[in-house]
């Protein structure tokens, strides 16, 4: 199947822009006003995060967001045929700060949040770097579009581990120098394995791990943050958290990561994967013993 499928998309990539953003706008108006898609989830959390606004301004948000999500599956799609020189052209970054951390010896932990296009930050954050750079990745149910999405993320040297196998392959990458690249805002699957916080004025788990690995590895961490230019054009920027992990204390670097994921996504707030329940815990006093909210 991976045969009959990859052919096909390799022609759709060869589309110029202008053709793939025309397929974009109709399927982001089929996914938002005719099969709505995840619709109430998406207006349930802007609710929540944005109860300053009316409902006009959350539907527009809606609206804006379908527009930027389907762009991000289509411009990756044309990540299959796209040359170095058209990336460079359209997505942009800060490199320096993890170089000069680099140099200095340390473990780098990458926490980001699914901000798009998160594709294009795979892979020129992977072309810049001194030192290999490892994504942990959800796999695809579709083994045919896993694969593709592995070919694509894979194209310039990232090392990617699956988070089903993260516990088995992780030693491995430890054993060197690394760079380790996460989506910490990832819901738990236990909210009782959780650090506790406000997440928009509400009380939101998240995930222990990511600063868990950092302060066992005393691993940098530096936050990238996502902004989209213009239509198709992204520029990352970068922000230590902190040089050394293992002299914070708990929950401090799950804080810092909070504060500046919330203020990148307010600044352009459809730039953010609302289709996911981000408030799906309800807060429960039993774990009071886990709000780590400073």
């Amino acid at each position: 199947m991976y045969y009959l499928v990859f052919p096909l998309l390799y022609l759709i990539s060869l589309l110029p822009f202008f053709v793939l953003y025309l397929l974009s706008d109709g399927i982001s108006f089929l996914l938002a006003r005719v099969f709505k898609y995840r619709y109430d989830v998406v207006l349930h959390n802007l609710s929540i995060a944005f109860p300053e606004k009316t409902d006009k301004e959350r539907k527009k948000i809606a609206r804006q967001f379908y527009s930027y999500f389907t762009d991000s599956f289509i411009e990756s799609l044309k990540l299959i045929s796209l040359s170095k020189k058209q990336l460079l052209k359209r997505s942009a970054g800060s490199f320096e700060l993890i170089n000069e951390l680099i140099d200095k010896g340390y473990n780098i932990n990458i926490m980001a949040g699914h901000q798009f296009n998160w594709e294009y930050a795979n892979l020129l954050y992977s072309m810049h770097l001194k030192v290999p750079f490892v994504g942990v990745y959800m796999p695809i149910g579709n083994k045919v579009f896993n694969k593709i999405f592995l070919d694509i993320r894979s194209r310039y040297g990232t090392v990617l581990i699956s988070a089903t196998e993260f516990k088995n392959e992780s030693a491995a990458v430890f054993k060197k120098q690394y760079m380790l690249a996460l989506a910490a805002d990832q819901n738990p699957g236990c909210a009782t394995n959780a650090y506790w916080l406000n997440f928009f004025g509400r009380p939101v788990p998240f995930i222990m791990g990511p600063e868990r690995g950092a302060i066992k590895n005393d691993a940098a961490v530096v936050y990238v943050g996502f902004k989209k230019i213009k239509r198709g054009y992204y520029h990352f920027e970068t922000t230590l958290l902190a040089e050394h992990s293992a002299s914070t204390a708990v929950g401090e670097l799950t804080c810092k990561y909070r504060n500046i994921l919330e203020q990148t996504i307010r600044q352009d707030p459809p730039n953010y994967l609302w289709s996911h329940r981000r408030f799906k815990f309800e807060w429960k006093e039993e774990y009071k013993e886990l709000w780590v909210d400073k």
